[in-house]
């Protein structure tokens, strides 16, 4: 128990460097844009709350023949929204990162109220029962608040207050924050359950990955085409992409594990956050590649 706490608190401060990093990267005209055009904003919003749970339903209902338990797991997954590390992909791959971070200060409250009411719709479709439960509300919000949110300010802070010195270490904490993020995933693939590991076995693997990935997929590609449609830039598509294609699968984790005791459940975040994170990296490298191909050619009269 003692090894499984120290892990979820060296990732949680893994996490809160990152979003320091993320913060240091933007500025306070960076959010009056998002002000002064709110369309992507809400169409972001509304792919991760409405969307992403009407995909998870479709896959678990129409495709998976995996157990009601995992199937559930899928639908807790798709209705938490991205968090530190999407932030991190905005970043990293020179999406909209004010939108990123707006998006996920605003569904950090949002999830409240829509995580029961999903998880609870997916327990009677796939398992024909409910359960009353909620979020606590205070609790909640300060891990979101201490992990994401805070470091991203104290990044955007020191970022206006020492400008230079932000732009020296911008680029070496982008690769430093890269190595810590490889050493979390590691750490969840490597180390057992018991000292706060994944504790998954081939098995798991092979019967979840499909589905995972299938699932990614789909998010990666509504959130994308989606703000395409709405006539929105390639940075904002982006940005949408990666909010709806990697999940918060540590809040996943506390709403299966905490909330549920239902250790099933747990799995298919877990297998997800093994791969979301490389998948959406591969996504953003394709989409840029494309789009600069697109920039490059010359306009037809």
């Amino acid at each position: 128990m003692l090894a499984t706490q120290i892990v979820d608190i060296a990732i949680s401060a893994v996490l809160g460097l990152v979003m320091f990093g993320v913060g240091l990267s933007l500025s306070i005209s960076d959010f009056y844009r998002i002000i002064r055009y709110p369309r992507a904003f809400f169409t972001a919003l509304t792919v991760q709350m409405i969307g992403l749970p009407l995909i998870a339903f479709a896959i678990q209902g129409l495709l998976s023949p995996l157990s009601p338990e995992i199937k559930v797991g899928f639908i807790i997954l798709a209705a938490s929204p991205g968090g530190a590390t999407s932030g991190f992909l905005a970043y990293l791959w020179r999406a909209n990162v004010a939108l990123s971070l707006s998006i996920t200060s605003v569904n950090s409250f949002l999830t409240l109220i829509s995580i029961p009411i999903v998880t609870n719709l997916g327990l009677k479709v796939f398992l024909g029962t409910t359960t009353e439960f909620h979020l606590p509300l205070w609790e909640t919000m300060g891990h979101i608040f201490a992990i994401a949110i805070l470091p991203a300010l104290l990044g955007i802070f020191t970022r206006n207050q020492f400008p230079r010195w932000s732009e020296k270490i911008s680029r070496p904490a982008k690769y430093a924050m890269m190595v810590l993020l490889a050493i979390v995933f590691m750490v969840k693939l490597l180390v057992g359950e018991n000292q706060g590991g994944a504790g998954l076995d081939l098995h798991d693997f092979i019967q979840i990955t499909p589905f995972a990935l299938i699932q990614n997929l789909a998010c990666l590609l509504i959130g994308y085409f989606t703000m395409k449609m709405m006539g929105m830039d390639h940075a904002s598509r982006l940005t949408a992409a990666m909010e709806s294609g990697v999940q918060n699968t540590t809040l996943a984790f506390l709403i299966a594990s905490s909330f549920l005791h239902n250790q099933e459940m747990v799995k298919p975040a877990l297998v997800y956050s093994l791969y979301s994170f490389w998948t959406a990296c591969l996504f953003a490298y394709l989409s840029n590649r494309i789009a600069r191909k697109a920039a490059e050619q010359p306009v037809q009269d």
